[in-house]
């Protein structure tokens, strides 16, 4: 069982509109809700797989209940922890072209009560994941080192934890040792403190954050490719992508399918690479099934190719 723990979820509501033109009343075609946030993703892909996952999130309001009974209807064991704030609602506008522009709220303030409330159901649950997963940014009311916390409670439930966060947080969370750590090139840059140009780049900064406390660096670095850093080596793989028609949520299935092939190895970097792919193939935010999966698409590779230059800059 996968456990998914989201801080900040949501409900994505997307229009599809002709164009996008400001200060004036437009009419959407089409209009969908879909469940929302990075934790929240990973459990949709791990449903989608028809394997078991339960995603434990702060729900608050009839915002919270729909998110509930979504992710019910799509496969999703809910553990909800009820807050006093609503959950939020994050707003897209689809424009023909591909072109997307979202508007995400923040979200609601959680007491010190609700905030220990989530952590304890975290650790709880994790007693009887194979991986505990927690994804995607804080909201109000929870500091820069709370996930720190969560790692070191699902260390002491006997459980593995994979982190997909950013900045702070993940600085922080470092020093408990996550057994798998998830940022994108831009993330991995930010948290090392330089330019990245390279794949060489890439992998001496994982290798930074590996001595900072992370067990493994599984890294994604957009169109180039993905990198794995662990303590079995270092492993670079790529994907065939024919046409992309939406990234949302593309990241989130790719640890979704790392993970599910066991969370470690070329074999599972081969099996995030497939996911994301098919993720990126397919409208909105759905999540691939295995029908939906091309292995043959990938290659992974012990022989990295340190010189290849980065797709798009880092800071």
């Amino acid at each position: 069982m996968i456990l998914t723990i989201t801080p900040n979820p949501s409900l994505d509501r997307t229009y599809d509109i002709p164009a996008l033109q400001r200060g004036t009343v437009l009419r959407a075609g089409t209009d969908r809700v879909d469940p929302g946030g990075k934790g929240v993703n990973v459990s949709r892909a791990v449903a989608a797989a028809g394997l078991p996952t339960t995603a434990v999130l702060p729900l608050g309001g009839p915002e919270g209940a729909l998110l509930a009974d979504l992710l019910t209807g799509l496969g999703v064991h809910v553990a909800g922890v009820p807050v006093t704030g609503s959950t939020r609602v994050n707003v897209s506008i689809a424009e023909p072209d591909g072109t997307l522009t979202k508007l995400n709220a923040a979200g609601p303030h959680l007491s010190p009560t609700e905030t220990e409330t989530l952590l304890e159901t975290a650790r709880v649950h994790a007693a009887r994941a194979t991986w505990t997963v927690c994804c995607g940014s804080l909201p109000r009311g929870l500091d820069a080192h709370w996930y720190a916390e969560l790692v070191a409670r699902t260390h002491r439930a006997g459980a593995r934890i994979a982190l997909d966060t950013s900045g702070p947080a993940l600085l922080a969370a470092l020093r408990e040792a996550p057994d798998v750590i998830k940022p994108n090139a831009e993330e991995l840059a930010e948290a090392v403190g330089h330019p990245l140009t390279t794949v060489g780049d890439a992998v001496k900064a994982a290798g930074e954050l590996r001595a900072r406390g992370a067990r493994a660096v599984l890294a994604s670095l957009g169109a180039t490719g993905q990198l794995l850093v662990d303590e079995r080596g270092t492993c670079f793989g790529s994907a065939r992508v024919t046409a992309v028609r939406s990234d949302v949520g593309a990241g989130d299935a790719s640890l979704a399918g790392f993970l599910t092939a066991g969370g470690t190895g070329p074999a599972a970097l081969a099996a995030a690479l497939a996911h994301g792919a098919a993720a990126v193939a397919l409208p909105g935010s759905l999540m691939p099934t295995p029908d939906d999966l091309r292995p043959e698409a990938v290659t992974v590779t012990t022989d990295v190719p340190l010189d290849r230059p980065l797709d798009g800059a880092t800071r």
